[in-house]
């Protein structure tokens, strides 16, 4: 360990990252002269929502490549549902056990934040949602949070790790305004000291009524206005926006939007996505549940096999005219099926290298067709 407590890369790559039983059981495994052939398949039996955003895959490859396996993917980005495999493993158990730990770490969380983010920028209803989310995570991990949000459809992301090729957005906090004399004098001076490719995004509600900074801030030349009320003193929050709306057009200002952000839900954004132009949403993408994810063995040598609970035999999963349909790997494909799990690494050769761009447009792509879904 380094001045931060985080795992370094060669530790994960090492295998070095893991639940301790799996080190344990390879050594017995070991001593014994066990090391089968297995099929091993990535799940998850439940979701937070009626479907999920498959991410991670990028780390996933990077940690496998180089060992005797061979791996079978959803591209990053796919649309998975409850008990469909979005990852199946083949090889020797011993030589991919104990990176169980960390393909799952991958795949859970990245999962996690993608979902959020693709049924958030369906709550936004065309509106521009941007992740703000990345302060309530850990730092080490902050180009993940983005990367994942961005792959599930957000607009622009706030940390300036996140990976290139996303765009960075933000406004200014409160402690900036509260450096100055007054609101005026900060919010003039960002207009004249930031970059011209800056948006004119001013903070409207730090000491006084936020209609009343808000158009004190549309003198000063705001574009738009933030509104990141502390949801204890925010009262009925429609009624403030639709007072700041029309202060602004009374005032002369009818083309100064209106930013919102501060702890909102996806239900919150649904409900102001009429009156607000744009979305900061924070620990709803960034905090969002994990998927779940399973990691079982479906084959031993050759054969279906599982344990109680699981459907035995390596599997594909196709789409049949917007239907899905999960047969065993070995089964006729359905006529005019499409399937979903492609090879990524044969003979620990990566055949692949996911790129986010390619998801997100994966992901966009569906997103019309998913919104009666949930």
């Amino acid at each position: 360990m380094g001045r931060f407590l985080v795992v370094g890369e060669d530790a994960i790559k090492n295998g070095e990252c893991t639940d301790i039983y799996f080190r344990r059981v390879v050594e017995v495994m070991e001593r014994d002269g066990i090391n089968p052939e297995v099929a091993m398949e990535v799940t998850a039996a439940a979701l937070p929502d009626p479907w999920g955003v498959f991410c991670g895959l990028d780390d996933v490859i990077n940690l496998l490549e180089g060992l005797p396996v061979d791996v079978d993917a959803m591209p990053e980005g796919s649309i998975f549902y409850p008990n469909e495999p979005v990852l199946r493993i083949s090889g020797r158990y011993r030589d991919f056990a104990v990176y169980e730990t960390a393909i799952l770490g991958f795949l859970c969380h990245a999962s996690g934040v993608a979902s959020a983010a693709a049924h958030m920028k369906l709550a936004a209803g065309g509106r521009p949602v941007f992740s703000f989310g990345s302060r309530r995570q850990h730092p080490a991990i902050a180009a993940m949070i983005e990367r994942a949000a961005w792959i599930g459809g957000v607009d622009g992301a706030s940390n300036t790790c996140a990976p290139e090729g996303i765009p960075l957005a933000g406004t200014m906090p409160h402690a900036f305004v509260m450096c100055y004399p007054r609101e005026e004098d900060a919010w003039c001076a960002f207009d004249r000291g930031a970059g011209p490719e800056v948006p004119r995004i001013m903070l409207a509600d730090t000491f006084s009524d936020e209609a009343d900074e808000a158009v004190r801030a549309a003198a000063c030349g705001a574009t738009a206005v933030r509104l990141d009320t502390p949801r204890s003193r925010r009262g009925d929050l429609r009624a403030i926006v639709e007072e700041v709306r029309w202060e602004l057009d009374v005032h002369g200002y009818p083309d100064v939007k209106i930013f919102l952000s501060g702890g909102l839900s996806r239900d919150e954004v649904a409900a102001y996505r009429d009156i607000a132009d744009a979305f900061g949403v924070g620990g709803a993408i960034a905090n969002a549940p994990v998927v779940d994810f399973a990691m079982d063995i479906v084959e031993m040598k050759g054969r279906p096999y599982a344990k109680r609970g699981k459907r035995s035999s390596a599997k594909q999963v196709y789409e049949v005219a917007g239907r899905r349909v999960t047969l065993p790997l070995g089964a006729p494909a359905p006529e005019g099926g499409v399937g979903l799990l492609v090879p990524c690494i044969r003979g620990g050769v990566a055949l692949v290298r996911p790129k986010m761009e390619d998801a997100r447009e994966r992901v966009l792509s569906r997103l019309s067709t998913l919104a009666g879904e949930g």
